[in-house]
């Protein structure tokens, strides 16, 4: 069971916010709600889930544990009256969650940008029914395009083709793709150029994100890191980059554009290049708990609330006392030492 903290009551938020923007103490708007809507996964990434520390016995949470959509559903109505203009749903790996695509169809209904990271496996069979439900966009995760690296990093015995051919139902059913791929030195930095020259020209773009001491059990060493500025290097000595602005305040991604119009690529700079001060995201976690970082060590109580008959402006008000508290900044902080600390795992709260 993971530690939560119960909430505590709050100066009503409409009172403060009648714009329905939040602040938190460093003056972050929360704009990006991640909601992790499943523990499980059917892949063993050595970076995200460790087949030794999540193997045949883990204690997965119970169905009844976890949010029903309709739950998912009226807190995530009550983050958007608080400004929240962008939903990502995330895992564990989402689509191991029977009829995703129902709960897709209820949160477009709110208006706001609708999102799915997935690890492709079942994207194929379920792109048709998300896209047609409303969601916005896909975003796959994919580390390499060599099959024995690729199983490798999955510790599933996944194939890259079914992945490639994932992405490829996606984008035919009509959802714009992203491809997120993880640097890790040694293990498949080497696949970096070979990564970027397969979608070039696609008009999908990919995002390399620099390897992350999420969690407690991957191991994380500075070593490990392939700094973004590395990355971009590497690329533009092949096809020339240069930098374009950000699409929003806080956008996570930096974007470089190849000098011939082959499209674009983005780095995620969390270890070397912090972007705390500017970060917009909130997480609600699979069993209602809210997570104000990526790399918390502990969460605040909702279910408790939601389940026990607290009305929406309740919910409303200890969203925003939450919100306001906040004062993460952990990447900015990031030494050895901390990265040794006991940290929610990202199987839980989605990356």
């Amino acid at each position: 069971m993971k530690k939560v903290i119960p909430l505590v009551s709050a100066t009503p938020a409409a009172a403060h916010f009648p714009g329905g923007k939040l602040a938190d103490t460093r003056g972050r708007p929360m704009r990006d709600l991640r909601i992790s809507v499943t523990d499980r996964c059917n892949f063993r990434c050595v970076y995200c889930m460790p087949r030794e520390m999540f193997g045949a016995d883990h204690p997965f949470l119970p169905y009844d544990a976890i949010l029903s959509f309709e739950e998912v559903t009226r807190l995530a109505r009550i983050f958007v009256g608080l400004g929240v203009e962008k939903i990502r749903l995330t895992g564990g790996e989402p689509l191991v969650r029977r009829d995703l695509h129902r709960l897709v169809e209820m949160l477009a209904e709110l208006g706001v940008e609708i999102t799915l990271t997935t690890n492709g496996s079942l994207l194929a069979k379920q792109a048709g029914k998300l896209k047609a439900a409303g969601l916005d966009r896909v975003t796959v995760s994919l580390d390499s395009l060599d099959d024995a690296t690729f199983k490798a990093m999955n510790d599933a015995d996944f194939p890259v083709a079914k992945v490639v051919a994932a992405i490829d139902a996606a984008a035919a059913a009509g959802l714009p793709v992203k491809i997120n791929t993880v640097v890790k030195r040694g293990v498949n930095d080497q696949d970096i150029v070979r990564i970027a020259e397969r979608w070039r020209n696609s008009g999908h773009i990919v995002r390399f994100i620099e390897y992350m001491d999420v969690g407690s059990s991957n191991g994380w060493r500075m070593d490990d890191v392939v700094p973004s500025a590395e990355v971009v290097k590497r690329i533009s000595l092949r096809w020339p980059l240069e930098p374009v602005g950000a699409h929003y305040a806080g956008e996570v991604a930096e974007r470089w554009r190849y000098l011939d119009g082959a499209g674009e690529i983005g780095v995620i700079s969390s270890v070397t290049r912090a972007f705390c001060s500017s970060c917009n995201r909130m997480r609600l976690s699979t069993e209602g708990s809210l997570f104000t970082c990526l790399f918390a060590g502990s969460g605040h109580d909702l279910k408790a609330l939601l389940r026990g008959g607290a009305s929406d402006e309740r919910l409303r008000d200890e969203i925003a006392a939450v919100w306001q508290r906040r004062d993460d900044r952990y990447s900015e902080v990031r030494t050895a030492e901390t990265a040794k600390q006991r940290k929610v795992e990202m199987s839980y709260i989605g990356g």
